[in-house]
């Protein structure tokens, strides 16, 4: 028996000095009875050197004499040794059967460098805190993404540059930002080497932007990577503004896509597939649809989809320059044509789009002479310089709009017959807003990214009784119109609002003005428009030029010249109120 306690007290003494907690117990006396290995480390002293002995001259500020003394246990309270160590110790009384105390015994725990760890984490967050101030504050446009190509962090200057919110971003592969170019972060992650000035379009926008990656490596591992993006577009249009050619063409690049195109009702898709089938052929198309419709986002779409992509994309309209201005613009014309021609000549539009498209937006105001020339355009495939009798083959794909029908313009002798049957061999009707209330939302939620980028806000969207008002509202000025709106809407608000309420809208209407060619309904207050100032002063204008129009046997020179105006001006207030320029 005597073996086997002695084995027994052998294997509870190993037990009591393997263990990583000092441990420290006395009798019902105070003096010392077991003071095992990890004690003797963390308070400095042999066991011989304590024990039988009392405890306060082991541990001087030790609680073990009131537990000894109350019975009653400390639990997790923090102690200092005399070598200012922190420990974590636990005190309890030890009972024997009859439930008195005969001893205590105190579990030490060191949590100096826990501690430590403590206030290393408190510096890391306010270092974490200080680098995303720094981040935040800096002009340049920033983007993180982790070592999969996921966004995990964009800055406010990323927001207003690229226009797309944390929403769209965060969590998002690399690749959701990018309009036209490849990922910077991709290349970065893939070949673990910087990038710089790579040259890319991003967000809704395609902002044209100079985008310069590093890789984030931590003892040689690649935790993701980090761009700075910066924008070019104003470099980009002073150079632009150097080279622009004349002020009714708009540029030689389409912008848009299908992808640009929002079409969530029937008569929407249905146009959508329409242009989709016709883009991949050389036909000629007409798009038809009221003024603010999107015809022209249409035209873009269907160049970038054909063959003709990389071409020019020529744009012109038809009611900005009087006829012989126009007829020189688009044929072109030798030195010498005319007073005040350009010595050497010059190259008309049709020969500047050769090889892609020619966009003619209202192409209904296009005068008798010049659809004499336009039509043999389209027969010949050739053009005669003004002033020269030798022909240039050309090869250009035509897309003509108009916002009034041609039909009636062929009975009223106002377009010629053969060339309406040139042009409408793949009419592509573009419906009104009012006849495509499916796709508000959608457009609202695409015009505000846009209005964003241009405004350099950050609105989320608009509240419900706003868009209850607008899906009652009938659009007479449809997309365009919209967009204006939403615009004035955005300037009335305060720079930390971001969701447009019903004190930001403008009161819906075109000033209350009647439309000879569609009906306006009632204005947002509820009154008749016909009853404002504005109607008034409309329908006088109306008069006025009526009056014009037949004075002058409805030459619009001279009519434009005895109003006061010009030939644009009348030519504008004609489709402004849905006036015919001339009887039937």
């Amino acid at each position: 028996m005597d073996t086997i306690d002695s084995a027994r007290a052998g294997l509870l003494d190993f037990i009591l000095n393997s263990t990583h907690d000092a441990i420290v117990a006395v009798d019902s006396a105070g003096d010392v009875l077991l003071f095992n290995r990890a004690a003797e480390k963390l308070i400095g002293k042999r066991a011989e050197e304590v024990l039988g002995k009392p405890v306060k001259e082991a541990i001087p500020n030790t609680g073990l004499d009131d537990v000894l003394r109350t019975g009653i246990p400390e639990i997790n309270k923090t102690q200092e040794l005399h070598n200012r160590t922190v420990v974590v110790t636990n005190r309890m009384p030890v009972r024997d059967g009859q439930g008195r105390v005969v001893g205590a015994v105190a579990v030490f725990r060191d949590i100096t460098e826990i501690r430590a760890l403590a206030e290393q984490i408190t510096d890391l967050k306010q270092i974490q805190s200080l680098l995303t101030a720094v981040i935040n504050s800096t002009q340049d446009a920033i983007s993180v993404v982790d070592h999969h190509g996921m966004g995990i962090l964009i800055n406010p200057a990323y927001t207003k540059l690229i226009g797309l919110s944390e929403e769209d971003v965060i969590g998002k592969p690399a690749t959701v930002d990018i309009a036209e170019g490849e990922s910077v972060h991709l290349q970065v992650l893939r070949t673990r080497k910087p990038v710089k000035n790579a040259k890319m379009k991003v967000g809704p926008m395609k902002r044209p932007v100079v985008v310069n990656g590093s890789p984030i490596l931590v003892d040689g591992k690649l935790l993701g990577s980090v761009a700075v993006i910066r924008d070019v577009s104003e470099i980009m249009q002073l150079t632009e503004e150097l080279e622009r050619m004349r002020s009714m063409v708009k540029g030689f690049e389409a912008k848009y896509t299908f992808d640009d195109v929002v079409a969530e009702s029937p008569l929407m898709v249905q146009a959508v597939e329409q242009a989709k089938q016709v883009a991949a052929t050389p036909v000629t198309v007409l798009l038809r649809g009221e003024s603010g419709t999107g015809k022209e986002l249409f035209a873009h779409a269907i160049h970038n989809a054909s063959p003709r992509r990389n071409k020019p994309f020529v744009r012109v309209n038809c009611a900005a320059l009087p006829k012989t201005l126009l007829e020189s613009e688009l044929f072109g014309y030798v030195e010498g044509a005319f007073t005040g021609a350009r010595k050497g000549g010059r190259k008309g539009l049709f020969e500047e789009a050769d090889g892609g498209t020619l966009f003619l937006d209202e192409i209904g105001v296009m005068d008798l002479s010049v659809q004499a020339s336009f039509l043999r355009v389209l027969q010949e495939r050739e053009i005669i310089r003004i002033g020269d009798t030798k022909p240039v083959p050309i090869d250009v794909r035509v897309i003509a709009a108009t916002n009034v029908p041609l039909e009636q313009l062929v009975a009223q002798g106002k377009f010629r017959e053969d060339l309406y049957y040139r042009l409408n061999v793949i009419p592509i009707f573009i419906p009104p807003l009012r006849q495509r209330p499916e796709d508000l939302p959608k457009l609202c939620r695409f015009l505000l990214r846009k209005l964003n980028q241009e405004y350099g806000r950050a609105i989320k969207g608009i509240d419900d009784e706003v868009m209850r008002r607008f899906a009652a509202y009938k659009w007479p000025g449809n997309v365009r119109e919209l967009e204006n709106v939403l615009g004035r809407a955005i300037i009335n608000m305060g720079f930390g609002e971001q969701i447009i309420c019903s004190e930001h809208v403008p009161p819906l209407g075109w000033g209350g003005q009647p439309s000879a060619a569609a009906s306006w309904g009632v204005s947002a207050s509820g009154a008749d428009s016909e009853d404002t100032l504005q109607a008034a002063v409309a329908k006088a204008e109306i008069e006025a030029i009526k009056r014009a129009l037949e004075r002058h046997s409805y030459n619009k020179t001279r009519a434009a010249k005895s109003l006061g105006i010009s030939i644009r001006a009348l030519y504008n207030k004609i489709h402004k109120y849905g006036l015919d320029p001339k009887p039937l």
